[in-house]
């Protein structure tokens, strides 16, 4: 949990940091000199991962929860089982090589009303397939911050290893 003092770092760290923008279906890694930031998480999931120790983490922003759901495989982010594997090889790639965690953040049901009775939802399906990904690699899931029927924007501080949550529908979550 951060407290005020890091929650004013993390905007002053915004200004100077070295500022990655993760679109849909993309990941991307950093060191301590990194800010990785995603937004439109709706039914999506930013996946976070993290070395505390190397200070290396990296962001995904899955959009499906499988990769039969989509002709198209060129993104390594696009699904949870793919976007993990290419997390901890662009992690690895510099120098972490500690135990990593995770941390979950969207997969939201936007259009529930739309859903047959008794049906999952895209988001539910994404966080599900998230948790898979994470415990196939022996990842411990940390944190989260999913569900609901909001959208989410992610900004993960590689140096403090905070990540804010922000939501038009409420205040900001640290996890």
């Amino acid at each position: 949990m951060a407290n005020a003092m890091q929650v004013v770092a993390l905007s002053e760290r915004e200004l100077v940091a070295t500022c990655v923008r993760v679109h849909v279906g993309d990941v991307a890694a950093g060191a301590s000199d990194a800010v990785l930031r995603t937004s439109g998480l709706g039914s999506c999931v930013g996946v976070v991962l993290y070395d505390e120790t190397a200070r290396i983490g990296a962001l995904a922003h899955v959009l499906l929860p499988n990769v039969h759901l989509s002709a198209a495989t060129s993104l390594p982010g696009k699904y949870a089982c793919t976007a993990v594997p290419a997390m901890i090889a662009h992690m690895r790639a510099l120098g972490s090589c500690g135990p990593l965690t995770a941390r979950l953040i969207g997969g939201a049901s936007m259009f529930a009303q739309l859903l047959p009775p008794r049906s999952m939802s895209i988001g539910a399906r994404n966080v599900a397939a998230a948790h898979v990904a994470c415990t196939a690699a022996q990842i411990e899931i940390v944190a989260e911050d999913t569900g609901g029927a909001h959208g989410r924007s992610v900004l993960f501080d590689v140096a403090s290893g905070i990540v804010r949550v922000s939501s038009v529908l409420r205040e900001d979550v640290y996890l």
